[in-house]
């Protein structure tokens, strides 16, 4: 009784047994169909917005550029100097600043010196000179000394007085630069004063009398029969900066800095 009973079980449940769920039944020959593929999930994410297209800002207006300046006429700076001016290195700070403008020296003597201006625009003169119409500026000084021969007893000493002058010729050019000097026994020269201190100068190497003049003219006439003694208490001699008032022009101005030491980018005051 029990095989029957378990084989119609069996069976039975074999007949009401429902077919488990996803399990795909295989053809006649074995095969079973394949798979449908998992549909991808659709993306909830939203993407990004997308940069829109860019503002082009308007050009900022330019201003014009600015007319060029008009070209500077040819020009020439004529700059006057007095024998033993050494205006060497002021030339050389104008060349540097003003190089498109050339310079000329022009020499000079002590006796012209004021009427010359005219044709200058500015000249390195010597103190004293007549002030109407100009304007001056004072340099440096210089100061005086005795040119003797180097056979003069004078020599013995470093420095000279106006006491050791007595008995002794002075001379005195017509462009003496230093002024009337009153010497105290001095002896006056029985010939006419020579025209220009370098005629002096041969005068005195010729072992006749002696020459009182600024250091500078001494030097610029040394010669090797001559030499010279500082006179203590003597006069100065002022070089100075003059030009004619009414031609203060801007190369009058560029020179006045030079000598003053003033940098091109430097205050007037």
């Amino acid at each position: 009784m029990s095989r029957p009973y378990r084989a119609h079980y069996a069976g039975g449940m074999a007949k009401g047994r429902p077919a488990k769920r996803g399990k795909r039944r295989a053809d006649a020959a074995g095969r079973r169909p394949a798979a449908k593929p998992k549909s991808t999930p659709k993306s909830t994410s939203k993407s990004p917005p997308q940069p829109g297209p860019k503002r082009q800002s308007k050009p900022k207006p330019t201003a014009a550029p600015a007319p060029a300046a008009p070209p500077e006429e040819p020009r020439t700076f004529r700059l006057g100097a007095i024998p033993g001016a050494t205006p060497g290195k002021w030339i050389d700070a104008w060349k540097e600043r003003m190089p498109h403008v050339p310079l000329e020296l022009v020499p000079l003597t002590v006796a012209e010196q004021r009427s010359a201006l005219h044709d200058l625009d500015a000249a390195l003169v010597r103190l004293p000179i007549e002030r109407q119409g100009i304007d001056a500026i004072p340099l440096y000084d210089e100061v005086a000394v005795v040119i003797v021969s180097v056979d003069s007893a004078l020599t013995v000493a470093d420095e000279l007085t106006f006491d050791d002058l007595a008995g002794e010729v002075v001379i005195v050019p017509e462009d003496d630069a230093l002024g009337p000097l009153t010497i105290p026994g001095a002896a006056q020269p029985t010939f006419a004063a020579p025209a220009e201190t370098a005629d002096a100068v041969a005068t005195v190497a010729a072992g006749v009398g002696v020459l009182l003049a600024p250091m500078s003219l001494a030097r610029l006439h040394h010669r090797k029969d001559l030499t010279f003694r500082p006179l203590r208490e003597g006069p100065v001699s002022t070089v100075a900066l003059a030009w004619e008032s009414e031609r203060t022009t801007a190369d009058v101005e560029t020179f006045i800095g030079i000598v003053r030491g003033r940098t091109p980018h430097s205050s007037r005051d």
